[in-house]
């Protein structure tokens, strides 16, 4: 394999890779809205010659499936096409400045589809189609609404092993947390502003409900293993009153072995808890999605093709857990295992300043190029 490698990496092509990531980035792509950059991603990989197959998941929406070799994959690539909404639709194209490339969907995560279709290209171009390996890619819509993109991938392929370019820092994460998605409505009286004593300010229940929960040792971001943000808070707008209404949204972010069913038990226990403490507190708390987490353990083939291939290039491989949601979630539910690794950082992603380091993207790409090889 050594030397099929190295064959590979000097195929990877910084001036070609730099440009499709550019011309990503320069293609608006929110959840929705993924027809131009698939147009664009489509024509690459069938210029390079392989038949690419579309997956539709709704009109004028769907995924692209592309692979080489013989037999049906062991492993596919998967990157995820679709951005957040632009913040500044002036502003959401690429600026370079030198090394650091910034950009709507630079982190999260158009610079690991950039690198995974660059080490796709590599392996195409320096190895005859026989001594290819069997390997697949697949980029996908929707991710950052509901995955559903990847569902109709599932519905029909379940391979045994992906790699989904989600921004870790390159480190090579074999767990990933769980997820739960809370939703409070407090209900109120309704009154003119000037005589709040008559009626039962909604927002006011909700506030002291929100600094409840926080005070609960189940959340406590110093000692607690849960990751959780208060993500939206909105009111009933009717003018000149108190408002009769307020409602919040929390996401929760789980550790890998955290059941979300026995959280959600919990939460709900804290919070109807909160009645003693609340006058006349009415309130309604639903959980509308949720997801495991997974943790793959440290003992697989791929654990130690990662710490080969990151021996290769001098790194100090990070097996750590990836703590947002992905597809990553879906894939393992489906049976697929599920390793995610890719360029940039989580800390940037989804916000005006998301930004990847070029380098890390090309780093990236003989990462993909080596799991490639060694697993297929």
């Amino acid at each position: 394999m050594i030397a099929r490698l190295d064959e590979v990496w000097r195929a990877i092509d910084p001036v070609r890779l730099r440009r499709t990531l550019l011309d990503m980035l320069n293609i608006y792509s929110p959840s929705g809205k993924e027809e131009d950059i698939q147009l664009y991603l489509e024509e690459i990989l069938s210029r390079s010659g392989f038949r690419v197959e579309r997956q539709e998941v709704e009109h004028e929406r769907y995924n692209l499936r592309v692979t080489m070799g013989s037999g049906e994959p062991e492993l596919y690539l998967v990157g995820h096409v679709d951005t957040v909404p632009a913040w500044d639709l002036e502003e959401f194209e690429a600026h370079e400045e030198g090394n650091l490339i910034r950009g709507l969907g630079s982190a999260d995560m158009k610079g690991g589809c950039a690198a995974m279709v660059e080490a796709w290209l590599a392996l195409a171009d320096a190895l005859k189609p026989e001594e290819r390996p069997s390997l697949g890619l697949l980029l996908v819509v929707g991710e950052e609404e509901n995955g559903d993109g990847s569902a109709v991938f599932l519905e029909q392929r379940r391979p045994p092993w992906v790699v989904i370019g989600e921004p870790t820092g390159l480190a090579a994460c074999f767990a990933h947390y769980g997820y739960l998605e809370a939703g409070f409505v407090t209900r109120g009286l309704r009154s003119h502003s000037s005589l709040p004593e008559l009626g039962n300010n909604a927002v006011e229940s909700m506030l002291r409900l929100l600094l409840h929960l926080g005070k609960a040792p189940l959340f406590d971001r110093e000692r607690g293993e849960i990751v959780y943000s208060i993500r939206e808070l909105s009111s009933s707008r009717a003018g000149f009153v108190v408002p009769d209404r307020c409602e919040a949204w929390i996401d929760l972010h789980l550790p890998p072995d955290m059941d979300p069913a026995v959280l959600q038990e919990s939460i709900r226990s804290i919070a109807t808890d909160a009645g003693r403490f609340i006058p006349e507190l009415n309130m309604e708390l639903s959980f509308d999605f949720s997801s495991p987490g997974y943790d793959l353990g440290n003992d697989s083939r791929p654990v130690r093709l990662v710490e080969e291939i990151y021996a290769r290039l001098g790194r100090t491989p990070d097996l750590s857990a990836f703590r947002s949601h992905s597809d990553g979630n879906l894939f393992h539910a489906a049976g697929t295992c599920p390793i995610i690794l890719g360029p940039g950082f989580l800390e940037n992603a989804h916000t005006p300043d998301e930004q990847v380091l070029f380098d890390e993207v090309a780093e990236a790409a003989r990462i993909y190029a080596a799991l490639g090889l060694g697993m297929g």
